[in-house]
């Protein structure tokens, strides 16, 4: 069934980058549970998978759906000028989240190690004297942008730390990390884009004498693990492999975490009785965290494509269609939730959601979202006294078919009790 004859319901008003949907989704997804839980959109040219169950499956199911190009179905088209900037780096291959048995697995083995327990225990008081850092950066002021501030320079240092980049390299870092956000979303004048692109080919650059670096002297850090598990490999990966790799490493814990810390902040500040038994109970911040990771789903929405012709929720799909699957919509679904859109930060069944993913594309990087957001959130609150929302804002969102965040979000805390801390 092509994109032109294919029936339309539903998915002639879905329009998910455009207002009013990008502002707020939610209303719409409810919609299409009810009414259409699984319809064609002629605007992104795929199938959209809005019920939990449904979403389940198809992620469960890994012979039947690749996610061969599941973040790059229905994405703004990279202007030629910007394409061909880029050629002066390493093309861009898939590796992780863009990728099916058996490639995935040996990308996945390269950086499980930088994710478990033991690792990210090492590397807490590291976050902890950042987030202590950022804020001390601005808290006399009493107003500031949350994302600007603080979540997104903190998520870009941590992701650093964790890949091994020096401290003295953090600053480039983080404008290659903006650089990369402006390429990936196709936003701005296409001569932005181009500058931006030339910065993503440094990036590359960087990454990679970072690689050839670490195969003389390795260290305790990401890249090092890497490069050693790289070398025991057959075949052996090029390096374009690695550098895609470590970009998209990066920019998935770098942009999804700073979207959950802005998120949990607003959700907590704007559901005052949750904020108070939180305050009460410090106990309760793995919860709240969690329900936050709910609500928000940092990662709203993955594709997928069908290797056969197959059913969804009764629907037949055809061979090679792009299939959407809605995180955020499942993580909503009162199928799935008690009262789904109720902000309940002591959730019983929470972790049934499916902002993270699940089975084989499980995201390998969601213990560090919640240590990182678990403390951003704990000293938010403890440092800033009577923080609020600036009322009257509209902050707005980042236009992305797979990532929903803030752009900005501004808070305010009474500096004048800042003396009694």
């Amino acid at each position: 069934m092509s994109k032109t004859n294919a029936p339309s319901g539903l998915g002639s008003e879905y329009h998910p980058l455009d207002a009013p949907q990008l502002e707020n989704p939610h209303p719409f997804l409810a919609r299409a549970r009810r009414e259409e839980p699984v319809f064609f959109s002629p605007a992104l040219g795929s199938w959209v998978v809005t019920r939990h169950a449904d979403i389940s499956a198809v992620v469960a199911d890994t012979a039947r759906f690749s996610s061969a190009e599941s973040i790059t179905v229905g994405a703004a088209a990279t202007p030629p000028e910007v394409s061909t900037a880029m050629m002066d780096g390493y093309p861009l291959v898939p590796s992780l989240v863009d990728n099916d048995p058996p490639a995935h697995g040996r990308f996945r083995s390269l950086v499980s190690k930088a994710f478990t327990g033991k690792r990210l225990a090492e590397k807490e008081p590291f976050i902890r004297t950042h987030v202590d850092a950022l804020i001390h950066s601005f808290r006399h002021e009493g107003q500031a942008d949350l994302f600007l501030r603080f979540a997104h320079p903190l998520s870009c240092s941590v992701i650093a730390e964790i890949l091994g980049i020096p401290s003295s390299d953090i600053h480039r870092f983080r404008r290659w990390s903006d650089e990369l956000s402006t390429v990936l979303a196709a936003h701005g004048s296409i001569e932005h884009q181009v500058a931006c692109a030339r910065g993503v080919v440094e990036f590359q650059r960087y990454l990679a004498s970072a690689l050839q670096e670490r195969e003389v002297s390795p260290r305790e850090d990401l890249l090092s693990d890497i490069v050693t598990g790289a070398q025991g490999m057959t075949p052996p990966m090029s390096m374009a492999e690695l550098v895609s790799l470590l970009m998209q490493v990066h920019f998935a814990g770098h942009e999804t975490t700073a979207g959950l810390i802005v998120g949990a902040v607003e959700l907590l500040l704007e559901h005052p009785e949750q904020l108070r038994a939180l305050q009460d109970d410090p106990g309760l911040i793995a919860g709240a965290i969690e329900e936050a990771v709910r609500m928000i789903s940092p990662v709203h929405a993955m594709f997928r494509t069908a290797l056969e012709a197959v059913e969804i929720g009764g629907v037949p799909i055809p061979k090679g269609a792009h299939i959407r699957i809605v995180y955020a919509s499942a993580n909503r679904d009162d199928a799935r939730f008690l009262e789904p859109e109720r902000f309940d930060i002591r959730r019983p069944d929470v972790k049934k959601h499916l902002a993270f993913g699940q089975g084989l594309h499980f995201c390998i990087g969601a213990p560090l979202a919640r240590l990182e957001a678990r403390l951003a959130v704990e000293a938010l609150l403890r440092s800033l006294p009577g923080l609020r929302l600036v009322p009257g804002q509209k902050p707005g969102f980042l236009r992305s078919v797979t990532v929903r965040r803030h752009e900005s979000l501004e808070v305010a805390w009474d500096t004048q009790a800042l003396q009694a801390l």
